[in-house]
């Protein structure tokens, strides 16, 4: 699904997403899979999961946000705020209970949430893209998109099967992920996505998918770009 005259300049980048995150997710700790999401990937105990998004409704648009309560708008210059993002997650509606449920604090009051701000559907504020992690490993287990509108925050997106990363690249939504086929052991996934959204008509739109074949063993990497 390929954006029509779209070229490879025109979309983000895949090694940097997968240099920065793909050590993590390979490290994933079994507790994320085992305590955190057993109910929501284990599937007759194979540890199989399907590819893309956690589900269809993980690409939403303006039919399908949840309208939070008001939250101060972050200005251009300010620093993420996790509180400000546990505030939304925990809020959200959309959010699955096994999320809300995990996010507690790692140490004291440090929430285990990477959060960044960025221009991603042309609101007037920038949008809030929030990553859940695991606190051992800091491993994605779910990522989510908030959208101001009228003094409100909406989750315009939400991928919820780990491991799973977001991020702003360069006006894309970028999202990683590692799949899993029916045998494989927790740290040797089969093969890693990185899926590229484009905001448009009011929602998340596939443009780009570039899928890499680990091979056995650790052998060499396959890389492959759907259109």
């Amino acid at each position: 699904m390929g954006a029509s005259g779209q070229t490879g300049s025109d979309r983000p980048g895949t090694a940097p997403v997968r240099g920065n995150f793909q050590a993590a997710f390979t490290a994933m700790a079994v507790v994320v899979a085992l305590a955190l999401f057993v109910s929501a990937c284990g599937t007759g105990g194979t540890g199989a999961r399907d590819e893309g998004p956690a589900h269809a409704d993980a690409v939403g648009g303006a039919g399908a946000a949840k309208s939070l309560a008001p939250a101060a708008t972050p200005s251009a210059s300010a620093a993420p705020d996790p509180t400000q993002a546990v505030r939304l997650v925990k809020a959200d509606p959309g959010v699955s209970s096994e999320v809300k449920r995990e996010l507690k604090p790692c140490v004291s009051d440090d929430y285990p949430v990477d959060v960044s701000y960025g221009e991603l559907t042309g609101a007037s504020a920038e949008d809030i893209v929030v990553n859940v992690l695991s606190c051992g490993d800091q491993v994605g287990v779910a990522s989510y998109v908030y959208r101001e509108e009228d003094g409100e925050y909406h989750n315009v997106f939400k991928a919820e099967e780990p491991p799973v990363y977001a991020e702003i690249d360069r006006g894309y939504l970028v999202v990683t992920e590692q799949v899993y086929a029916k045998d494989d052991a927790l740290s040797n996934p089969s093969s890693e996505n990185v899926i590229s959204y484009k905001w448009i008509s009011g929602r998340f739109i596939l443009k780009d998918r570039t899928r890499t074949e680990y091979g056995d063993l650790g052998g060499g990497d396959e890389s492959a770009t759907e259109g």
